[in-house]
């Protein structure tokens, strides 16, 4: 079997999350306490009780699911050291997790660097207000009229039938009505704070750009997977300007999957809050062996079949 490491981004934040991991295992319970010091508020109090609003922030969101995302892998560790990993990918902000769990950027400065992103997002949201609008049951080209129409961006290649479009707060009616004339057979608003993984985000990821200034990358254990490129980073020294292009790139997540299938890879393991990236993993290819892992039992019921 060779395994994969898949990541949840942000979106998959919810209150409880990573509780019973940090209760049972020293590393986990260590985890979030390094957290913990790096941001200088109790990152496992917010994530074990909410309240929801504050944890949904961008900035309290996307290091907390890295958090719990490291927890989880570092728990089926514990159970199973033998296990071996031919790659890792993530979804958006959970590509931070891929690139750490694969040794190429260490812990605290990931912690720190997802802090500063969801900052900057955040005031990106507020100087260019937008939306995302989730669109099932179009190709390719249908979406790109729209976009035109409208002056929406492809933001998230989701699924075979999934993409998400994101817009102008003005322009979203209009991406929902364009969606239904054009046959879609859902068109649906999201509740996010604002037009990600478009030009919308131009500000964040300029900010970004000098935030990761000073990060020094390595290179990885094992290949990671770019949302950009849908193919494995290069060198070191490529990843800054990748992962600040990725604010404001489309996520190429289904060239991702075919990509990882096409290298051998027939297991994916979701290591995180929520079940998103397995749900579309089963959506791109059917044949692929599908697991996730969220809490104590997950790790558990993963250990005995991987």
């Amino acid at each position: 079997m060779k395994r994969a490491l898949l990541f949840p981004g942000q979106g998959a934040q919810a209150p409880g999350m990573g509780a019973d991991l940090a209760a049972h295992y020293p590393a986990c319970r260590a985890l979030f306490e390094r957290a913990s010091v790096a941001l200088g508020y109790d990152l496992e109090a917010l994530c074990r009780e909410g309240p929801a609003e504050t944890l949904t922030r961008s900035d309290r969101a996307q290091p907390a699911i890295f958090v719990v995302s490291m927890a989880v892998r570092a728990a089926l560790e514990a159970e199973r050291p033998d296990l071996e990993w031919v790659a890792a990918a993530g979804l958006s902000s959970g590509e931070w997790a891929a690139l750490a769990a694969a040794g190429a950027v260490d812990f605290e400065t990931a912690v720190r660097i997802l802090a500063e992103r969801g900052r900057l997002m955040q005031e990106a949201c507020e100087a260019r207000p937008g939306g995302m609008v989730s669109v099932i049951g179009l190709d390719r080209s249908a979406l790109e009229r729209i976009c035109a129409q409208t002056g929406a961006w492809i933001a998230n290649l989701n699924s075979p039938e999934q993409t998400v479009l994101s817009a102008p707060a003005e322009a979203l009616e209009a991406v929902e009505q364009a969606a239904a004339a054009a046959g879609a057979r859902r068109a649906l608003r999201l509740r996010v704070a604002g037009g990600f993984h478009s030009p919308l985000m131009a500000s964040a990821a300029d900010g970004f750009g000098a935030a990761l200034a000073q990060v020094a990358f390595a290179a990885p254990r094992f290949p990671v997977y770019s949302n950009v490129t849908a193919a494995p980073h290069e060198e070191p020294a490529s990843m800054p300007a990748r992962m600040v292009e990725q604010i404001v790139a489309p996520v190429r997540w289904v060239e991702t999957v075919r990509a990882l299938r096409a290298s051998g890879v027939d297991a994916f393991v979701e290591c995180g809050p929520g079940r998103v990236l397995t749900g579309l993993v089963k959506r791109i290819d059917s044949g692929a062996f599908l697991h996730t892992i969220q809490d104590r039992p997950g790790v558990a019921a993963a250990a005995a079949v991987l």
